[in-house]
């Protein structure tokens, strides 16, 4: 008899693990099938390293957000185009890049609205996110920017390429604590930008691995 007992517990837990097995599959499988993203974001384009950056990007079936400055889209109109038709969100990071917490209102207004005329030309859109140059914000801007029918978007992970630390501390930099939603920025545009171009290739490899997809900015 206590062998018996013996068996009818085993077996009654085994028909509770087997129970139990499902629901745990199931919740890691959703867990799984999450989609995760992130934002990949360029800064002070577009310039001679803007096709490289593109190259790269198509070759990972990746998509980004182009914060333009209106002076360098009147100076290569034709990266703008290809930003644009490569399916890249082309946005606004105002005419000139000065910072916007210490401007007028009319040049404030001057600085966006010319930099929208240049890139509609080129895209056939006017752009609704704005960049302030260096990141500043405040409410004065804020409104501002409202005033104008533009959304302030930022970032959430900086990986200070601007400075040329190395490419591999720009890789480490990009992928630090990044989550779904995580805004990333970068240059392509502004000055040397071949640490960046260097860099991209293993960002994009190491996000994809993880499961994460790259969709643009609209603020529509």
């Amino acid at each position: 008899m206590p062998v018996r007992r013996l068996l009818v517990a085993m077996l009654a837990i085994g028909a509770v693990a087997v129970g139990l097995m499902p629901r745990a599959t199931a919740a890691a499988t959703t867990e799984a099938r999450t989609p995760k993203y992130v934002y990949l974001t360029f800064d002070d384009g577009p310039s001679t390293y803007t096709p490289q950056v593109l190259k790269i990007l198509r070759a990972y079936g990746a998509r980004a957000t182009f914060f333009e400055i209106g002076q360098n889209v009147r100076r290569y109109p034709a990266y703008t185009r290809r930003v644009y038709q490569q399916g890249n969100s082309v946005q606004n990071h105002t005419w000139s890049h000065p910072d916007l917490r210490h401007v007028s209102w009319p040049v404030f207004r001057s600085q966006v609205l010319t930099a929208d005329r240049v890139i509609r030309t080129q895209t056939g859109y006017t752009p609704h996110c704005l960049r302030p140059p260096y990141g500043g914000t405040n409410k004065l801007e804020a409104h501002r920017a409202a005033l104008l029918g533009k959304k302030i978007r930022v970032w959430t992970i900086d990986t200070r390429d601007w400075s040329r630390p190395g490419t591999s501390v720009i890789v480490r930099r990009a992928l630090a604590n990044v989550h779904s939603g995580s805004v990333i920025l970068m240059h392509d545009g502004g000055g040397n930008r071949s640490q960046t171009v260097a860099a991209l290739p293993a960002i994009l490899r190491t996000l994809k691995a993880r499961g994460f997809s790259f969709t643009t900015m609209s603020c529509t």
